[in-house]
């Protein structure tokens, strides 16, 4: 906080159960996604990666919004650079290692849906919407986002929220499969996404990073078997870690108790 009371701006990680809690931070502006914060965005996201203490990560904004879009004023003459920069941020947590949580405690608009989409998982606020505001504001989606509404929500969903401007509340956006979860009161969206993340973070960290690699790969295969084979490496690999030999002793030690 400054020293009035008031958010301070910029991008600030808090650790809590070896879950890196990523805030963006603007709330004068609904934390546009500017420039200096996209970059500040990527630096966050690295440095959980690179912390050995860090399992998982969730991704917000400041109360009240969760993030307004670009801010496209500072484009400049060379919009392409601009645009690929301000890109640099989500595409950093669409990039990371690390399980990801979207806490979206208010509206997520154009970049600010990129920014959600990014994630592994969504949780919603009752304050969140969705809006993806390209078509009224005669501006073409960018930053991978037309591939990544489809992935989630289907031909469809994604031209209903696409190309006819239908915005999703809370419980609407879970009804679609865009969000994981609803939440009733405000903060639970941040509570509930650390309590999820934390679940993540608690596995075996290069077990952790090694599934979410190996489930992205099988997604794009065209049979099971594919998949098998995809798997079978990476199982044999866990069943010959310490970790593994530890967790399989506890267990049975509790159920030799009963």
């Amino acid at each position: 906080m400054a020293e009035n009371g008031t958010p301070e701006r910029g991008v600030f990680t808090e650790l809590r159960d070896r879950v890196a809690v990523i805030t963006v931070s603007d709330p004068a502006r609904r934390n546009a996604m500017a420039l200096d914060l996209a970059e500040g965005l990527v630096s966050a996201v690295h440095a959980a990666e690179a912390n050995e203490e860090v399992g998982a990560v969730v991704i917000t904004g400041q109360a009240p919004g969760f993030c307004a879009g670009a801010d496209l004023s500072q484009l400049g003459a060379s919009k392409e650079a601009g645009l690929r920069a301000i890109y640099q941020g989500f595409l950093a947590v669409a990039d990371c290692t690390l399980p990801t949580v979207a806490a979206v405690n208010g509206a997520a608009v154009g970049a600010g849906m990129n920014l959600a989409l990014a994630c592994d998982v969504r949780i919603a606020g009752p304050r969140a919407r969705f809006i993806s505001r390209f078509m009224d504001l005669g501006l073409h989606p960018g930053g991978g986002y037309t591939w990544m509404i489809q992935r989630i929500l289907g031909p469809q969903g994604a031209a209903a929220v696409t190309l006819f401007g239908d915005n999703l509340d809370a419980e609407e956006a879970q009804r679609a499969g865009l969000v994981w979860r609803s939440v009733a009161e405000p903060e639970d969206a941040l509570e509930v996404a650390v309590e999820l993340a934390a679940r993540a973070a608690g596995a075996p960290r290069d077990l952790a990073v090694t599934t979410k690699r190996n489930m992205r790969v099988t997604a794009g295969l065209g049979a099971q078997r594919d998949a098998v084979e995809v798997e079978l490496r990476a199982q044999i690999a866990s069943l010959e870690s310490p970790a593994f030999a530890e967790r399989l002793a506890a267990l049975q030690g509790k159920v030799s108790k009963k």
